[in-house]
């Protein structure tokens, strides 16, 4: 007897192949240097300082005993947990899915640092902005993302405005149409409909009609 197949748990394995997800976090990870080398850049053009790899892919620019080192240390935090909350709402919009991503970007970033600089971070500056980064990406996320999930879904778009001006033409046929040279009020079509007797002329106005009333019998 053939054994049946199990169905899949649902949940982001089952969503998301392997190779999305790969794909997904190495577009993330490329937008994260992206973002950071451009406010890196900017950043160091307004202080005064010269521009290199070192301030992307180093610790040693994040310090907290300078004014420099805490403005590079904002400016990572500005890149991972603002920037990249966008980035991951944009592309994700799940919000189960938001840490697993957030917290990979960041590790992510803390093994290509170590193996640009030959050794693990050691300014306590640095590890405290990627711990304020990775929190902000997080938070911003997970709401951001939950606001997408749960915005209301209109079906049959434009059924607010175009039933209304489409009823109204109707209605406004309806009254425009004439019988005896003038227009038939509303009132008159749910009289001629609710009563069982009436006298009228047909619509291409020729002849008479009468509208009488049913007996039980069948006998009018």
């Amino acid at each position: 007897m053939p054994r049946r197949r199990r169905p899949p748990r649902p949940g982001a394995i089952a969503e998301l192949p392997p190779l999305r997800i790969a794909s997904q976090i190495a577009l993330l990870q490329l937008l994260y240097y992206f973002g950071a080398i451009v406010l890196m850049l900017f950043t160091a053009l307004v202080a005064g300082v010269s521009f290199d790899l070192d301030l992307v892919f180093g610790w040693e620019a994040v310090r907290g005993d300078t004014t420099q080192g805490w403005l590079f240390g904002f400016v990572w935090v500005l890149n991972g947990g603002f920037c990249m909350a966008i980035a991951i709402i944009l592309l994700i919009s799940r919000s189960k899915l938001v840490p697993d991503f957030a917290l990979t970007l960041h590790g992510l970033h803390l093994v290509i640092t170590s193996v640009y600089s030959s050794r693990i971070p050691r300014n306590v500056m640095w590890w405290v902005a990627m711990m304020a980064s990775s929190a902000l990406c997080v938070g911003l996320g997970v709401w951001g993302s939950q606001w997408r999930e749960l915005r209301p879904i209109f079906f049959g778009g434009g059924s607010g405005g175009g039933g209304d001006s489409g009823g109204h033409r109707t209605h406004h046929d309806e009254r425009t149409r004439h019988e005896d040279g003038g227009p038939v009020e509303d009132g008159d079509l749910e009289r001629g409909v609710s009563r069982g007797r009436g006298r009228g002329r047909g619509r291409d106005g020729g002849g008479e009609y009468e509208m009488v009333s049913m007996n039980g019998d069948g006998a009018t």
